[in-house]
């Protein structure tokens, strides 16, 4: 039978918006969690890498929606890992709660020297490594991880990055970026959309102190956004596909 980590996860109203939805980041936390599970009981976690200096960071995410969540449900997450590329470390996910499936993810991640971050090939994990079950099964098939960068975007807003964005790798954590940018755009926007999907793409790393600058560009089917930091050096990108509810 093949590998999956497989549990529930419980909801709590603040992991939904103001129109009673699953805020993306709340996701994107649950899935995290559940690729932490997984990654402790294969031998490569946080506790088996760190005294070694080393650890895993999430490069890229795509996600596509298949129903619903509601206030009060639970998340069943099975997540496997696939055999890695080169540097390249990919992870996929389904996602159900009781009324059936809700999300499928795929995801890219390195591993990294803590203190250099250069990138590290699957053989550093050792053992880890060599008797991890990897399986071949996709959750979805990404035909394009790059996101093109922006052509025409307008400034919507910037945030500094405060210590409770930051994870013990003391920098932003992949989640808070979906509330990051999504607050590029107003409430009234949002309550007439309905989003099938949304791909991020991380380039750098953000730290405490550092003033992120958000550009928005709107596209038929969705949006694309940038944030740069303060040198104008690309730090993180969004790609969201909607479509407005009265459709």
């Amino acid at each position: 039978m093949s590998y999956a980590n497989i549990r529930t996860y419980g909801l709590k109203y603040s992991d939904f918006d103001f129109k009673d939805e699953l805020k993306l980041s709340a996701l994107l936390e649950t899935v995290q969690e559940s690729a932490c599970a997984s990654a402790d009981e294969l031998g490569f976690g946080y506790d088996d890498l760190r005294p070694q200096g080393l650890g895993f960071i999430v490069v890229d995410t795509h996600c596509e929606f298949c129903g619903p969540v509601y206030l009060g449900d639970k998340l069943t997450v099975e997540t496997w890992p696939l055999p890695p590329r080169h540097v390249i470390f990919e992870r996929d996910y389904r996602v159900t709660s009781e009324r059936g499936e809700v999300a499928r993810l795929a995801s890219r991640w390195c591993l990294v020297d803590l203190k250099t971050f250069s990138l590290l090939l699957p053989e550093r994990l050792k053992e880890a490594h060599t008797r991890c079950p990897y399986r071949n099964e996709k959750a979805l098939e990404v035909t394009r991880w790059k996101i093109p960068r922006i052509q025409n975007g307008k400034q919507v807003h910037t945030r500094t990055v405060g210590n409770s964005d930051c994870d013990h790798y003391l920098h932003a954590n992949n989640a808070k970026y979906a509330d990051f940018f999504l607050d590029c755009f107003s409430m009234e926007e949002l309550g007439v959309l309905r989003i099938s999907a949304f791909h991020i793409t991380y380039s750098r790393q953000a730290k405490e102190g550092e003033t992120l600058t958000f550009l928005r560009e709107d596209m038929e089917d969705g949006a694309a956004i940038e944030a740069l930091d303060e040198s104008g050096a690309l730090c993180t990108q969004m790609r969201l596909w909607y479509e407005r509810r009265d459709k």
